[in-house]
């Protein structure tokens, strides 16, 4: 009996999808901007949990370019989404790309990015 009641419990709680990875990204400059080809794999499980943005980072954590995911990907994994117009001071030849879910925010790891000047 007491292993039925656990089987229920574990049922009957919430996917989790874990952290948002970013699996790959290209940079690419235009002008005096860049543009930004983020790769993504998140398990996400539907509105309640889903990779919901990514940005872009100097080494001293700020943010340079925001993207905005407006919805789950459930069955679309990896995906691959765009910024454009992304201004990098002169002289930055290293960003960052971290990832963010809906229930857990930005996660720690950040994606190491050595721009093609």
């Amino acid at each position: 009996m007491k292993y039925a009641s656990l089987l229920c419990l574990c049922l009957a709680a919430p996917a989790v999808a874990g952290p948002v990875d970013i699996v790959d990204v290209t940079a690419t400059q235009s002008g005096e901007t860049w543009r930004f080809n983020v790769t993504v794999a998140h398990a996400d499980t539907g509105w309640d949990d889903y990779a919901d943005g990514w940005r872009v980072l100097d080494a001293d954590g700020n943010e340079l370019g925001l993207r905005v995911l407006a919805h789950p990907h459930v069955n679309e994994q990896p995906f691959t989404r765009s910024l454009s117009g992304v201004v990098i001071p002169a002289g930055i030849d290293v960003v960052f790309v971290q990832g963010r879910d809906t229930t857990d925010g930005w996660t720690d790891a950040l994606f190491e990015v050595v721009l093609p000047r």
